[in-house]
């Protein structure tokens, strides 16, 4: 995921003055959270009081009496002219709560539902895919360009078509209705909202990105509470905002090469993705961390097997290791489009990069050697980062890669009925079928050979090696596909050959601006954006997700639910409340 950091950054710079906002209760009015899991409680006043003066209940009695310790008093927080009370790691029964937050400049509430679950788990294993930003428009275009349609119907269906049970999910954040993927799938690892930018974190005023109120995320929890194995896989950064929400604490998602700490922390027996610049201490060519930690070495020695290529990845897991640990690229692997077909991107540099059905062939086969279970949670991060720049096609393909981890997982649950599947994205992005484009149409724009209706008819991808993939991505007759949001560019009607597409570039007043590189391929033409200027791709929206699941409490996912559902489903059917 993309996201300018500006307001993100301004919004810090406001809150680590003298300005205050009002009086503030973490975790939030509205929370419903799972009883027994871990949360820092925070209430932050509007003014500097003294500590006599500061007044919080909860359900009418003394904070410290229903929390079991008494929060710290903080006369003074950091960068704030303001005071806090903070107590880290507190855990509550299932129930209700009222809390009530008073002191003389100013007067806050906040109710708490808190669940527990079952006794008993139903689900061994979890297996929680994600295609970051996967949208309807992504599978429609998947589906016909991986099956095709005969008279109206399509000769296939995805495997993630197939699963059984459907939901919608609601992504907005603490701050926003509009949604980053940090917070999004920290709904899904942590059963709490957050704020754009903030993994496993309420997003407080102080000006430090590590210190603000924790939610206790599904990895720390199973670490502490269970003996099941851990499994994060990406074909982006392992540090990008997805794969850290299993372990990730901070307001700021650019943490990252705190982050690889993070993951040190937890240690999730599985870990495979791109990002080796962050684990790699200083000295060594490419680093991008500040210090001279080698994390590398240290997971090894912690017990990970190590792969930085799919040769490795599958010599390595011959060997059966307990810990596996697979770093693909210095920063997010290519997509399927240029891996397998164009080798373009960054194929010339790290020719040797696993699929992600390799990795989640991988992972499993790690992961199933624990008779305890496992939770994996895969994502899909290239439909996300094509689907920014608006290269479609990239992103379709990375779509079409991602249902091909699905039929595995699907295989998987079929020898393993005991697992629960989970399928969806953790945003959306406005991508959109209107018709086809075909370069016979006559017209000497590319606009005038958009069929729309009766004109768009089929277009001509063919599968013929039955791989799923088209074998040609320039066809004559393609897909019309567009995104609803985009700064200026020029819309080409083409796939990008040449590498994935930049569509706006920087002009010297600091705004962003087409990208004249595209100005003279036959046919183009400009695009005025409806984004703001300092916006260089296109941004996400803000439409539901739909969400697929199979397996023990799959039943659990009907009709339309807020994300941080997602975690409770889990929760009841690995059992990990506290009644």
């Amino acid at each position: 995921m993309k996201r300018s950091l500006i307001p993100a950054l301004l919004g810090v710079m406001l809150l680590s003055g003298t300005a205050q906002a009002a009086t503030s209760i973490y975790p939030v009015d509205t929370a419903r959270f799972l009883g027994g899991s871990r949360f820092d409680f925070k209430v932050e006043f509007d003014g500097v009081v003294d500590e006599k003066d500061a007044k919080v209940l909860i359900n009418g009695k003394d904070a410290a009496s229903v929390l079991g310790a008494k929060p710290a008093f903080i006369k003074q927080e950091k960068g704030v002219d303001a005071s806090a009370l903070l107590l880290r790691d507190a855990t509550l029964k299932p129930g209700t709560y009222k809390v009530t937050a008073e002191s003389p400049s100013g007067k806050a509430t906040a109710t708490w539902e808190i669940y527990g679950t079952p006794e008993k788990p139903t689900a061994k294993n979890v297996i929680l895919l994600i295609a970051d930003g996967l949208s309807m428009g992504h599978r429609t275009s998947a589906r016909l360009l991986s099956k095709g349609v005969t008279n109206g119907m399509y000769n296939g269906k995805l495997s993630m078509d197939s699963l059984p049970y459907t939901a919608m999910l609601g992504t907005c954040s603490v701050d926003s209705i509009a949604a980053d993927s940090a917070n999004t799938a920290s709904a899904y690892m942590t059963g709490h909202k957050s704020s754009v930018n903030a993994l496993g974190v309420y997003a407080d005023r102080t000006p430090d990105s590590l210190d603000d109120p924790r939610q206790e995320t599904i990895a720390e929890l199973l670490r502490r509470s269970t003996g099941k194995s851990i499994g994060v896989v990406t074909d982006a950064e392992i540090e990008d905002a997805t794969p850290a929400s299993v372990v990730g604490h901070t307001r700021r998602r650019a943490d990252k090469a705190e982050i690889v700490g993070m993951f040190y922390d937890v240690r999730p027996d599985v870990i495979l993705g791109g990002g080796s610049a962050y684990f790699l201490p200083q000295s060594v060519p490419g680093s991008k961390r500040k210090d001279d930690k080698n994390y590398v070495e240290m997971f090894q020695k912690a017990g990970y097997a190590l792969a930085t290529s799919n040769t490795e990845l599958s010599s390595v897991v011959k060997e059966q290791p307990k810990k596996l640990l697979g770093l693909f690229h210095t920063g997010n692997l290519d997509g399927v489009l240029d891996r397998k077909f164009l080798k373009k991107g960054t194929v010339s540099k790290f020719p040797d990069q696993p699929d992600l059905t390799d990795s989640m062939r991988a992972a499993l086969s790690v992961l199933s050697q624990n008779p305890e279970g496992f939770f994996l949670m895969l994502e899909a991060g290239l439909v996300d980062k094509y689907s920014h720049p608006l290269d479609w096609e990239r992103a379709v393909y990375d779509t079409i890669m991602f249902d091909k981890v699905v039929a595995l997982a699907q295989d998987f649950c079929d020898k393993n009925p005991d697992t629960l599947l989970i399928v969806t994205g953790d945003h959306t992005h406005s991508i959109s079928v209107i018709g086809t484009v075909d370069d016979k149409r006559p017209g000497e724009l590319m606009r005038d050979k958009v069929g729309i209706y009766a004109e768009a008819g089929y277009p001509d991808y063919k599968d013929e090696d039955g791989d799923g993939y088209p074998d040609k991505v320039d066809v004559s007759k393609r897909l019309a596909v567009f995104i609803g949001n985009y700064p200026d560019y020029y819309e080409t009607y083409r796939p990008k050959m040449d590498g994935p597409f930049v569509p706006a570039v920087k002009d010297e007043n600091g705004n962003y601006i087409a990208n004249a590189a595209y100005k003279d391929v036959p046919g183009a033409q400009l695009r005025i954006g409806n984004l703001p200027r300092t916006e260089s791709t296109g941004v996400h929206s803000i439409d539901d997700l739909v969400v697929g699941a199979r397996g023990p409490h799959a039943d659990a996912f009907r009709g339309f639910m807020n994300s941080t559902e997602l975690f409770r489903i889990v929760a009841e059917a690995l059992a990990l409340g506290k009644n």
